[in-house]
C-alpha cells in the first residue's frame, strides 16, 4: 500500500443522527471532507454513483468543485455506471475535467453495482440489452468511450468544412487520459479482461465470487490474474489497483461507541443472482488495525486503499477517522503523502 483515500456512498435521508438530510448538504460537505483531506495529506477522494436512490449520482460537477478547491488530492469515482452514459459526452467532461484538475484524475467506471430500479438505465433512454443486467451495453458504450478519449474520429466531417474523409475527434483531449481510467471489477475475469485492455484496476467492495477463500484471498488472486493479464496483452506501463475497506482506528471514545461491535468477518450472501463475498470491517486500536492490515493479501498487494467513510456523520468525525488513520496507522502500512507526488503502479512481474 502506498496511497489511501476515502470512498464516500454520499447518502442523504432526514434520519436521527444524520448530517446529511438532503442532497445539498451531501455535496457541501463532500467538498469540505475533501479539502480537509487535502490538507492531511489523504491521497484520494472518490465518490459512488448510484441512480434513483438518495445517494450522489451526477459526479462531474462535484470532482470539479473539488479540484478547484484543492492542490493534491486525486479525485475520482468508484465507480460510474456505464449503463447510464452517453460515452462521447463522457469523454467530452471528463477531458475538461481532467484538464481543470491538472491530471489529478481516478475514474472508476464499470457496469455498475446492483440497484433499485428496474433497467433504470432504459429510462435515461439507452434501451436494447439483451443481458438482464445491462452488461452487455455497459461494454460497447466502454469501447465507444475509449476509442473517443483516444483521440479517434467519431463522426465524418461535413465535406463542405473540411477535407473529403476527415473523420472529427471529440474535443477538449487531455494527453494520457485514458492512463487515469479504471474499470471496477466484481471478479476474476473482469479482473483478467481488465488487465487485458491495459486499463488500472478497482477491485469491487463485493465480490460476485464464494468460493471459501476469504475475501482478502479472493481480491488479491484477483489482483495477481490482473497483472498477469496485462503484462500478457504487451502493456509496458505501471497499471495502478485499488481496493475499498471499512476501517476504523479506535482512539477515542467516539470510535468505540460508533464502532466498536463492528462486524469483524466476511459475509457471503446473493447479489444479482451470484453468490457473492463482502469483506469484514476493521475497527480495533491502532497498532492491532497495523498487524490485521499487514495480514489482508489485497491490502498489501494493492498501490491504494479507499477507505468507505460514514458521510452521514458529518465533515469534523469523518476528517477525524481520516487524520486517525493517517497518524496511527497508514505510515506503518507504507502509505506516501500527497505531496510526494502522484501515486504510481508497481512494476507487473514478468
Amino acid at each position: 500500500m502506498k496511497a489511501f483515500g476515502f470512498l464516500s456512498f454520499g447518502h442523504y435521508a432526514r434520519v436521527p443522527g444524520s448530517r446529511t438530510p438532503d442532497a445539498a448538504s451531501v455535496l457541501k460537505q463532500s467538498v469540505d471532507i475533501a479539502v480537509g483531506a487535502d490538507e492531511i495529506g489523504v491521497n484520494g477522494a472518490y465518490f459512488r454513483v448510484h441512480h434513483f436512490e438518495r445517494q450522489l449520482s451526477s459526479p462531474i460537477p462535484l470532482l470539479s468543485a473539488i479540484a478547484a478547491r484543492t492542490q493534491h488530492i486525486e479525485v475520482g469515482t468508484g465507480v460510474i455506471d456505464m449503463r447510464y452514459e452517453n460515452p462521447l459526452q463522457l469523454a467530452e467532461e471528463l477531458g475538461a475535467l481532467d484538464l481543470l484538475a491538472d491530471q489529478r484524475i481516478a475514474i472508476g467506471i464499470s457496469r455498475g453495482s446492483p440497484e433499485t430500479a428496474q433497467r433504470g438505465y432504459e429510462a435515461f433512454g439507452y434501451t436494447g440489452a439483451q443481458d438482464p443486467r445491462g452488461g452487455d451495453i455497459a461494454r460497447a458504450k466502454f469501447a465507444t468511450f475509449l476509442d473517443a478519449i483516444g483521440g479517434e474520429g467519431m463522426v465524418a466531417a461535413d465535406p463542405q468544412r473540411a477535407m473529403p474523409g476527415t473523420r472529427l475527434r471529440i474535443e477538449p483531449r487531455s494527453d494520457g487520459l485514458r492512463d487515469r481510467i479504471w474499470w471496477g471489477s466484481g471478479s476474476r475475469e473482469t479482473a483478467e479482461w481488465t488487465g487485458e485492455l491495459g486499463l488500472n484496476m478497482m477491485s469491487s467492495t463485493l465480490l460476485t465470487e464464494a468460493n471459501g477463500a476469504s475475501f482478502a484471498d479472493l481480491q488479491a488472486e484477483q489482483i495477481e490474474r490482473f497483472r498477469t493479464a496485462y503484462v500478457a496483452a504487451g502493456h509496458t506501463g505501471r497499471p495502478r489497483v485499488s481496493v475499498s475497506r471499512s476501517i476504523f482506528p479506535i482512539v477515542d471514545e467516539r470510535d468505540a461507541a460508533y464502532f466498536g461491535g463492528a462486524r469483524d468477518s466476511d459475509q457471503v450472501g446473493v447479489i444479482d443472482g451470484f453468490r457473492s463475498t463482502f469483506g469484514k470491517t476493521y475497527a480495533d486500536e491502532p497498532d492491532r488495525l497495523i498487524e490485521q492490515l499487514r495480514a489482508d493479501a489485497a491490502v498489501m498487494a494493492a498501490d491504494t486503499v479507499m477507505l468507505t467513510i460514514p458521510n452521514q456523520l458529518g465533515v469534523d468525525y469523518n476528517l477525524h477517522v481520516l487524520r486517525a488513520f493517517a497518524q496511527h496507522v497508514a505510515p506503518a502500512l507504507g502509505w506516501r503523502a500527497n505531496t510526494e507526488g502522484p501515486v504510481q503502479g508497481d512494476e507487473p512481474a514478468e
